[in-house]
């Protein structure tokens, strides 16, 4: 690792609250992408006479318990759990729900409110609330994520192209990205993403389709300052290719102002899929997500846990990311190095 880059961890680490946000971050994602190891219907592990099994990662049918179905067991079913307890044991997840499993056992009409089952309570069909915000929590995460590198690296590749070139190359690139820009994202999202069948894969792309353009402008305006330095001259003369120019030496001197933008990119990515969400135009129905906590919320206005749960776990992702995003970009400045 390069003094500069050691300098720049350093500078990360002595914003306290960045550097303790992103801990925290780090916390709360892999805790989602354990999901199913938290929350599920199923048992992490069976012991059945002297033989072990996975539930979690593998169906079983409940012959194999001593059942008579060979059907996947219910493991919920008092009967399979009794045919278990038996000849064997088994280890339980913290919450013994999966998203979309409701608990039948309710006392009170759904909505119902927080209990020691349901610790934030169930939404208007008897799921868990808990269960389905930490799955929501994954999807809206690795959506993002993904959706932000992705996005990124196109608009690192066109700003690019804009700045070393230079000319007509660059203003028509300009302008192009002026219509693009000035599209209204939103609504042209929900026209493509109605004109298709709900898929988390058509949504990705529909949104990297206008989620490229962040970076553009920050990247090329660095390769246009950088393209008339002496190493880069000194480069041409030697007549190397203008994509090794470009990627091997231009990009790493100027990649820190567009890592700076990262988190800033991934909390809009993350709020767009929220937004569409709610508006009943992003991940197909009855997919855990925030933006559909969110809903149920609004659509339950007497339940308040719904609202609560939703908008309270969307307000600490979204502070953790520009908290993280605010001592990223100091780290980076070079005018706040000492």
């Amino acid at each position: 690792m390069s003094p500069i880059s050691q300098a720049r961890i350093e500078k990360f680490k002595q914003n306290r609250l960045g550097y303790f946000c992103f801990i925290l971050f780090i916390i709360l994602f892999i805790f989602s992408l354990a999901a199913e190891l938290i929350a599920n219907e199923r048992p992490l592990l069976v012991k059945y006479e002297q033989h072990y099994y996975l539930p979690v990662f593998k169906t079983y049918p409940e012959t194999t318990f001593g059942g008579v179905f060979e059907t996947e067991a219910d493991y919920r079913d008092p009967v399979v759990q009794h045919l278990i307890d038996e000849k064997g044991w088994a280890v339980w997840p913290i919450l013994r729900y999966s998203p979309q499993t409701p608990n039948l056992d309710l006392a009170v009409p759904v909505p119902s409110p927080p209990t020691a089952e349901n610790w934030l309570g169930t939404d208007d069909q008897g799921r868990d609330v808990l269960t389905r915000l930490l799955y929501g929590l994954r999807i809206s995460l690795v959506f993002g994520l993904a959706l932000t590198v992705f996005s990124s690296l196109i608009g690192i590749i066109v700003g690019a192209i804009q700045g070393y070139y230079g000319g007509w190359v660059d203003l028509i690139g300009q302008r192009i990205i002026e219509v693009w820009g000035g599209l209204p994202t939103l609504f042209i999202v929900m026209i493509f993403v109605s004109m298709f069948k709900p898929n988390v894969y058509w949504l990705f792309l529909i949104m990297l389709l206008f989620g490229w353009i962040s970076l553009v402008g920050i990247v090329r305006a660095e390769f246009l300052r950088a393209r008339h330095l002496d190493y880069v001259k000194a480069a041409r003369g030697l007549g190397v290719n203008d994509w090794k120019i470009m990627f091997r030496h231009i990009l790493p001197n100027v990649i820190s102002s567009s890592l700076s933008q990262f988190p800033f990119i991934l909390t809009a990515n993350i709020t767009a899929l929220t937004a569409l969400d709610f508006l009943g135009y992003g991940l197909p129905p009855d997919t855990a997500s925030l933006g559909e906590l969110l809903l149920q919320g609004k659509n339950n206005l007497n339940a308040p846990w719904l609202a609560l749960s939703g908008f309270l776990s969307l307000a600490l992702v979204l502070s953790l990311l520009i908290y993280i995003g605010e001592a990223t970009r100091d780290a980076f400045d070079p005018r706040r190095q000492k």
